[in-house]
């Protein structure tokens, strides 16, 4: 959650610590694999927690340190900051990275019984736990819990990307290819909420702070009210269920999650629940959720995540380039009626700088870094975007806007009602 706003906030160096952390936990990740998973386990596993030795086995309790889904979550960092930079070198340098994290699930996850899905087992939803029928003894270690298909659908889509373009490992893409297919399907409960574990399991609490089955929905793309809209509408109806409650770091995700749904209301709501003063001067003592007075995010005690995680969610509230296409203030909030951005980066790698006036974008330009090709989708309240290159400017009314760049091209876009 602290690396979130890195890439969309122009600040791509800040990755490098957190790409050398990861390729640093493969050594003691390909030991760990073959210690809890067997001789047979290939590649490399990290789970919920590390540490300056590069720890990477389960640990402390089952309830989230049984979850090996956590280097297959430090790699789609990796993927982000290739996707916002482009760096065809960097990507071979990675490379063997992801393969291995990829290497270690296809070696190690197993059938579920009823229906022959892959799955991870023994994992868990970090932190969550069920009841299995009427027994009142809660539970937390299971079989695919859905973050885990989440994160693993993700990272072979990502390395069978990444071969592509690298033109290497066809035999091995294609082993993930048929593994993809194989992987449990989201799934909705009976009532209409997206379901956490591979069976409908009653929670012990609903109003718990992780939301961690909506892996999908942020910081990943699988879920979106674009391609998947009755899964959107299952989390919407998720986060309506566990409330706007939480730790400082809950409401920070759940800002993003709101963005991503397009709810920017929602989102400010959250967004303003983070700023609230964590204790108060008649009861300094007991802290709460909040923000202390030098801004730090409280969990209780500081929890980093919340302040970054929070910047992440302003981020999605004004740009977003997730699904293939640049979004411009796709989850706006009517208080922010009126305002500007100066470079924001997009997937590809362009940098983004844009005003608004009376909630509607009105003028935006797009730089970039290196050829590519963007699509742009017209915003909501937009009859036509005049794209203006140099002297010559052109009228699109499409939902999309097709704009092929040059390494260092500039484009002016003015939003027409």
């Amino acid at each position: 959650m602290n690396h979130w706003p890195v890439e969309q906030g122009n600040l791509s160096e800040l990755h490098q610590p957190l790409v050398a952390l990861t390729r640093g936990l493969v050594q003691s990740g390909e030991a760990t694999a073959k210690a809890f998973y067997g001789s047979h386990a290939r590649g490399w596993v990290a789970h919920m927690m590390t540490n300056v030795w590069n720890f990477t086995a389960p640990g402390e309790h089952p309830s989230w340190g049984a979850t090996n889904t956590g280097g297959a979550w430090l790699c789609a960092h990796l993927w982000e900051h290739y996707l916002f930079t482009q760096n065809r070198q960097y990507l071979k340098e990675i490379y063997p990275t992801l393969k291995g994290a990829a290497e270690f699930f296809l070696s190690t996850m197993v059938k579920e019984p009823v229906h022959g899905w892959l799955v991870t087992a023994p994992s868990s939803s970090p932190e969550n736990s069920f009841y299995v029928g009427n027994d009142p003894t809660p539970v937390s270690v299971c079989m695919g819990p859905v973050m885990d298909t989440e994160l693993i659908h993700e990272l072979y889509s990502n390395v069978i990307e990444a071969a592509r373009l690298l033109k290497t490992d066809k035999a091995f893409a294609d082993s993930l290819t048929a593994a993809l297919a194989q992987l449990p399907p989201l799934q909705i409960s009976k009532e209409g909420y997206l379901m956490e574990w591979l069976e409908d399991y009653r929670e012990t609490d609903v109003h718990h702070r992780h939301v961690s089955h909506l892996y999908g929905l942020h910081p990943g793309n699988q879920i979106s009210p674009t391609k998947t809209p009755a899964l959107a509408e299952a989390c919407r109806a998720t986060l309506n269920r566990r409330g706007d409650e939480g730790t400082g770091w809950s409401r920070a995700w759940k800002i993003n999650f709101w963005a991503r749904l397009g709810d920017g209301d929602r989102a400010y709501k959250l967004f303003r629940s983070l700023l609230v003063p964590a204790y108060t001067l008649e009861n300094p003592k007991k802290h709460g959720s909040g923000t202390f007075p030098n801004l730090f995010c409280s969990h209780p005690p500081f929890q980093m995540d919340g302040n970054w995680g929070g910047t992440s969610g302003i981020s999605e509230m004004l740009v977003q380039s997730h699904e293939g296409f640049i979004n411009l203030l796709p989850a706006l909030p009517p208080s922010w009626s009126e305002g500007s951005l100066q470079g924001f980066k997009v997937r590809g790698g362009a940098t983004v700088s844009l005003t608004w006036n009376d909630n509607r974008v009105t003028t935006a330009t797009l730089q970039a870094d290196k050829a590519y090709s963007y699509q742009l989708k017209k915003p909501a309240g937009t009859q036509a975007v005049k794209v203006t290159r140099g002297k010559r400017s052109k009228s699109f009314t499409g939902e999309y806007v097709s704009l092929p760049l040059a390494a260092g091209e500039v484009v002016r876009l003015e939003f027409e009602k």
